[in-house]
């Protein structure tokens, strides 16, 4: 109830980090980790975020450890994880690194010393534990890079109050492009 009076999960962490104030970071962090609880998630207060992402399902079960970074317009489903391995004597251990415009299925692990580029898909369900490079696509069970030869888009759409939005640096924006309604006509329908 707090979280959803001060505005939400984000509005909450960035007042978190604006203030030097104990006080008021215990009881925003106390705020924060209590909502994030409520989802059966935990998104570190540690983590970076180079932007807000676009979580289209909610908080609902996504873990996100401490070390990670998460760059701009990125888009995360229910129940991703995205952690740290801590084991010192791994080859792997450390933390995502996630580059921007990355869209990442319902349900998809990436875990330790891993860097995502730019404009990277991840399917629902896959584990990722390599490196994977700009503008590749990463299905379920073992791991299929497809590497694409243009930047792949990977903009959340949505479809409110009969117009089409996509969600791009924390906002959500109305499609102006005639183009791109066409598009999403055909795919979609009206």
């Amino acid at each position: 109830m707090f979280a959803k009076l001060l505005g939400g999960i984000w509005p909450i962490r960035k007042k978190y980090h604006q203030t030097h104030n104990k006080l008021l970071r215990a009881f925003y962090s106390l705020i924060y980790h209590a909502a994030l609880q409520s989802k059966s998630s935990w998104i570190s207060l540690d983590a970076t975020f180079l932007g807000e992402p676009c979580l289209p399902h909610g908080e609902y079960g996504i873990f996100i450890s401490g070390a990670a970074v998460v760059g701009k317009n990125c888009v995360i489903f229910q129940q991703v994880s995205i952690g740290s391995n801590t084991l010192s004597d791994s080859g792997g251990a450390g933390a995502p690194n996630i580059g921007d415009n990355c869209y990442i299925g319902a349900g998809a692990k990436i875990v330790g010393d891993v860097r995502i580029g730019d404009n990277v898909r991840i399917g629902a369900n896959a584990f990722v534990y390599q490196d994977i490079s700009d503008n590749s696509v990463i299905t379920c069970g073992t791991p299929r890079i497809i590497r694409m030869r243009r930047p792949l888009i990977n903009r959340f759409y949505h479809k409110y109050q009969g117009e089409w939005r996509y969600f791009n640096d924390g906002h959500w924006n109305k499609v102006k492009d005639q183009k791109e309604l066409a598009r999403l006509a055909r795919r979609f329908g009206n």
